[in-house]
């Protein structure tokens, strides 16, 4: 079911060439210094094509909700997804959004030296100024009325979102937004859906976060449900 990204129109840096990539069930939007659209749907197609092969191969790799046994004959995209939601404890395809942007934007680091990669609200993002990344939390009333501060950063990192009330993806969890600010958008993003499914009632929160806090991979992460938000880490907040 396309689900259409009406954010999109109010999030296009003045500075970047913004793009929409589209195969199949991926939807990207791009920012970069030049239009370099065809370089990445190349990508795309390149990284779809060994996501679709492998689950061929191995559909639990696309079914299962828990760890998969590693494979160390896979491509480099799925080994990464499953040793991040190995570490997470949750399956493969918790990490897919973050994994295409993530392995998009290291494709391209040659080419751009400043690039935005989004896939249904996971970001991977090199930047050289200042950005704020708005939080859409359906209707609660921190619901685009808070925005995280990224700072210039010599390496890119991820800031990926889970929800149990916005999107199709699948939650068990009911915060209207779960975002995780890391290294890694591959991890970043698992761990938004682990979160995200622990967090079923507002008194979940304290407890959501201290579970976030044992992973070192991340920098912080920020969670709202209804008029309740919690924060934990190197997240700086603004008024958008």
């Amino acid at each position: 079911m396309y689900e259409e990204r009406f954010y999109r129109s109010i999030s296009r840096p003045d500075d970047l060439v913004c793009f929409e990539v589209k195969y199949k069930e991926t939807d990207l939007f791009c920012c970069t210094k030049a239009d370099i659209r065809g370089q990445i749907e190349d990508r795309v197609i390149f990284y779809r094509h060994q996501l679709e092969e492998y689950i061929r191969q191995r559909p639990e790799f696309l079914d299962s909700l828990i760890p998969i046994e590693n494979d160390r004959f896979a491509p480099d995209i799925v080994k990464k997804m499953i040793e991040a939601s190995t570490l997470i404890g949750v399956g493969p395809m918790a990490c897919v959004a973050g994994a295409i942007a993530e392995f998009l934007g290291r494709d391209i680091e040659l080419l751009s030296d400043e690039f935005i990669i989004e896939n249904g609200g996971d970001i991977f993002l090199k930047t050289k100024r200042h950005r704020t990344i708005l939080i859409y939390a359906k209707d609660s009333p921190f619901s685009e009325k808070i925005g995280i501060r990224i700072a210039p950063e010599t390496t890119p990192y991820g800031v990926c979102t889970s929800s149990g009330t916005v999107g199709h993806s699948l939650s068990f969890g009911h915060a209207d937004a779960v975002c995780v600010v890391g290294e890694s958008s591959l991890f970043c993003d698992g761990l938004a859906t682990f979160i995200g499914n622990i967090v079923k009632k507002e008194k979940d929160i304290p407890f959501a976060i201290e579970k976030a806090k044992t992973f070192k991979e991340i920098k912080g992460i920020l969670i709202v449900m209804g008029d309740k938000l919690g924060i934990w880490g190197d997240i700086k907040l603004v008024r958008p």
